[in-house]
C-alpha cells in the first residue's frame, strides 16, 4: 500500500498511484510523474521506490 502522504513534505501522493502504476509500463517514469504534476524530489522518491509487499506478505497469513 502506498502511503497517503509524502513522508518529507506531506503532499498527497496516493491519489496518483494507480495511474502511475498503469502508465509506467509504456512510458518512462519521469515523464509520467511530470504529466501527473509530481514535481518535488521527495514525492518522486516516494513513487519511484515504493514496492508492493502486501501480496508477498499475504502468503504468510
Amino acid at each position: 500500500m502506498i502511503p497517503v502522504r509524502c513522508f518529507t513534505c506531506g503532499n498527497v501522493i496516493s491519489d496518483v498511484w494507480e495511474e502511475y502504476k498503469e502508465r509506467i509500463n509504456s512510458e518512462p517514469p519521469g515523464k509520467v510523474m511530470d504529466d501527473l504534476g509530481i514535481e518535488s524530489y521527495c514525492c518522486r522518491r516516494m513513487l519511484l521506490t515504493h514496492v508492493e509487499i502486501v501480496d508477498v506478505l499475504r502468503r504468510y497469513q
